[in-house]
Parts: C-alpha cells; structure tokens; sequence
C-alpha cells in the first residue's frame, strides 16, 4: 500500500471532488494548539471546559465519592500540582454553529474514519445517526467492484432481503456512473448510504486491506471474485447470522482475525519482531 494511497482516503482529499454525491459536510480544520493537547500524554487526560457549559459526559451519574480519588493532600510538597483543564472556546463554538446549521444531529468524522464504535461504551450507546440499515461498503479491486457488504453486520433487516437485487443494480450503476473513473487508486473500499428515495451517497472511502474490515467477506473471496470478473452482494439473511458487533458488545474489529485483517497483520509484524531480536547476536547473551 502508498501512502498517496491511503492519503487519497482522508475526507478532506476526496469530498471536493464528490461533494455532489455525498452528504452535506463542514470540514474544521483543527488548530495546533488543540492537536498537541490530543498527543500529551505527561498526565491525566482532562475533557476541556466548556465555554457554553455543556458537559461531555450528560449521561452520567454524579458520584461525590469517586471525587476523592483524584483530590492530593495537602502539605505533600512533593506532589506536582494537578493541571488545569484547557478550553479551546473558538473551536467549541465553531463546531456548536456547524452541528446547529446541519440541523442539530450529525455524524462526526475523522480525517479517515468516522469513530463509530465509540458507540459501544457511549452512555447512550449511539452517534446520532437513526440506522445504519441502508449502509452498504463496496471493495473495488483493480478498479472493478468485486462485492457488497452490508455494513452494519450486527444487525438482521428483514426489507433488505426484498430490496437486494435491485440494491445491487443501483450501487452498480452508481459506481461505474460516478466512482471508477473519478477515485484514482486502483484498488479500495468506499461506503455508500441509500435514501429513501434511491439515492446513492458516498459517506467514506478507505484503503484496500489493512485495517479496513472485509466485513460479510474475507479478502481471499474478495480477490477471487476478482479474478472470476464477478460481483458479489452480501447481506445478513437471518437473525442467526449475525456478526460481533456494537449489538453484542464490542466492536467487529476486536474480533475479527481472519487472514489480511488488522489484527492478522500486527500478529505477523510482532512475531517477525520476535524472530529478528532472538536472531539478534545480542539476543544469546
């Protein structure tokens, strides 16, 4: 994999040029001095205060007692001092404006990804989007689109099983009309959203392989379909068929260890890292 590949992916990279055919995005720029409180880590996290005074954390249950465990005696003079927690007013108030113009509910996105399964331990157990019922994540490999997934795979949605070959012919059409010619890379994934209305809009793209999840595939079946020149769509057919998820406690990806997966690649590099060292001369002591 390039790293123009995987830049190419980033939100702000390709949401120009398919504005068009994608939800209605505001894209913030975040500041150094809020970047760096992200990466420090000489101490405690601390949410930063708000300057509205909305907590982070509304679901939450007050609990006095727990305070104490974060309070320092007095008189200990060789305790540091605890930090203050910082506010970035600007950027608060920034982003308060675009969530209220976007219509009070929206879905956030990183530069790559959207943090989806932070829904697993939110108090409300969600990220305000209503369904994921209509989500679909294609793999285009060598710029073909090789299958379908249905992407949220925890789920069982009887009404896909009606819709499903004519969910096909859509996302078919809509790819060879507005994605194969116009997304650069040779080989990749990018998640579509189907409206009520049967229209096509693309909410993310993402590199082939790594840590991308293959979801009702694996990447061999993906590979394969591209060398028969064939498509597959999948979906969760029935209740029973179901994946770990966010319905079942944490997220698909902890789980899934299949071959070329995330997990599958860090296993090799650390068992590779493994070998090297006890290969080392200074390993034999």
């Amino acid at each position: 994999m390039k790293e123009e590949e995987v830049n190419r992916c980033q939100i702000q990279e390709w949401y120009p040029k398919f504005k068009s055919v994608s939800i209605k995005t505001l894209i913030h720029e975040l500041p150094e001095s809020f970047v760096e409180y992200l990466l420090d880590d000489s101490g405690p996290f601390l949410l930063p205060v708000s300057v509205s005074n909305e907590d982070a954390l509304p679901n939450r249950v007050h609990n006095p007692d727990e305070e104490e465990d974060f309070q320092v005696s007095e008189g200990s003079g060789d305790e540091a001092e605890p930090s203050s927690p910082l506010s970035f007013p600007e950027l608060e108030l920034k982003i308060k404006e675009s969530i209220e113009s976007l219509g009070g509910a929206v879905f956030p996105k990183l530069n790559w990804s959207a943090p989806k399964d932070s829904a697993w331990i939110s108090t409300s157990g969600t990220l305000r989007c209503t369904s994921f019922k209509m989500e679909f994540c294609c793999f285009v490999r060598g710029q073909s689109l090789v299958g379908i997934s249905q992407r949220e795979v925890t789920t069982f949605y009887p009404a896909l099983l009606e819709k499903k070959n004519d969910l096909e012919v859509l996302i078919q059409g809509f790819f060879d009309n507005n994605v194969r010619h116009n997304f650069e890379s040779e080989n990749y994934t990018f998640d579509v959203y189907v409206t009520n209305d049967d229209r096509v809009k693309i909410l993310d793209f993402n590199p082939w392989g790594a840590f991308t999840l293959p979801l009702l595939f694996n990447w061999e079946e993906l590979e394969q379909n591209e060398e028969a020149n064939g498509m597959e769509f999948r979906i969760v057919e029935s209740q029973c068929a179901v994946r770990p998820g966010l319905k079942t406690a944490v997220p698909y990806d902890y789980l899934d260890t299949s071959q070329g997966s995330g997990w599958d690649q860090f296993l090799r590099n650390a068992d590779e890292e493994l070998h090297q060292q006890i290969r080392s001369p200074e390993a034999g002591g």
